[in-house]
């Protein structure tokens, strides 16, 4: 189980890599490249994840223009919330 679950992270991880990364920091230490992109580690501990995986699902809308509108779908969220989960201090 902790295998599938760790597998599922690293999942979660190179979906946030190949979407994210270049504006918001997906690590626990990074920066952000663009300045009004929260750091992922601050996001999740602003926002419960059931609320994360809604707003992933539906399509995250930003208050800022730069950011796309990306919608992934349940596997796919599952495993964000997996890797954001992953990346939280304890």
């Amino acid at each position: 189980m902790a295998d599938e679950q760790a597998d599922k992270a690293a999942e979660g991880k190179r979906i946030v890599e190949t979407n994210c990364k270049r504006c918001h920091a997906i690590g626990m230490d990074d920066k952000s490249a663009h300045d009004k992109a929260p750091p992922f580690r601050d996001v999740v501990e602003r926002y419960p994840s059931e609320n994360l995986a809604e707003a992933l699902a539906e399509g995250i809308v930003s208050g800022h223009p730069d950011m796309p509108i990306f919608v992934f779908g349940p596997h796919d969220v599952d495993a964000i919330i997996d890797y954001l989960q992953s990346i939280q201090v304890q």
